[in-house]
């Protein structure tokens, strides 16, 4: 016991952060892996993106119990989701807010009857673009702009959903890289105590391909920024 004593007594600033950083990543701020490409161009494999935990509401730390609503989630947010459907947890875009009347038709997004609209980019290629070609364009609708990836020659099974309706306290998600993206396509709706944070910055990045090498340029990248165009 004495031996216990003199360890707690030596150590127990150290015990006293971790814990303070444990309640701090659950409660305040956390980074998030990226292990997959469904948001693409956006996201990259290899990000760890900063995740705001209270962007939307106040939570007893280490659960999922609302203390407090502080915001409500907007068209585009970039969303952690702690989805009891999928079995864990996603990174995705919000389409749909409650009460809205989404559908796709061949990738092509309605938002409340109205065609999003969809400009043409050249960026600087991708990790897997040589494999599986992708379409880069940009997706503006109702005042949200953003990069989507479209994959023509491996077009998704469910490029074309339609028309739902977003029930009251859920969200309709769905990747960047919308031709491999399990969403709410395959999930369903998200209701709002699954929505864990909302992501805007990339912390830092580590190249899966290249033996995980630090991607510089990638860290403190603002998420939705103007892609990098290719030269022609």
């Amino acid at each position: 016991m004495r031996t216990l004593g003199n360890l707690w007594r030596d150590n127990k600033s150290v015990v006293a952060f971790l814990f303070l950083m444990v309640l701090f990543r659950s409660a305040v701020a956390d980074w998030n892996v990226v292990p997959s490409g469904s948001m693409l161009p956006t996201i990259r494999e290899g990000d760890r993106i900063f995740v705001d935990k209270m962007a939307y509401d106040l939570r007893v730390p280490l659960t999922h119990i609302a203390i407090a609503h502080l915001h409500d989630p907007q068209r585009g947010d970039i969303v952690t989701i702690d989805s009891s459907a999928a079995h864990e947890l996603l990174v995705k875009r919000l389409i749909g807010l409650p009460g809205d009347r989404v559908a796709l038709r061949d990738n092509v997004l309605y938002v409340n009857g109205v065609r999003a609209h969809y400009q043409p980019l050249r960026i600087k290629p991708l990790p897997g673009d040589a494999a599986s070609p992708g379409d880069y364009l940009t997706e503006r609708f109702d005042g949200v702009a953003h990069t989507v990836r479209l994959t023509p020659y491996a077009p998704s099974p469910r490029n074309s959903f339609g028309p739902v309706v977003v029930p009251q306290g859920e969200y309709l998600m769905l990747g960047d890289n919308r031709d491999n993206s399990a969403d709410s396509r395959y999930f369903g709706f998200f209701p709002r105590k699954e929505l864990m944070g909302r992501a805007r910055h990339v912390a830092f990045s580590l190249d899966p391909d290249h033996y995980y090498k630090p991607r510089f340029e990638r860290f403190g990248a603002r998420l939705d920024a103007a892609p990098q165009v290719a030269s022609r």
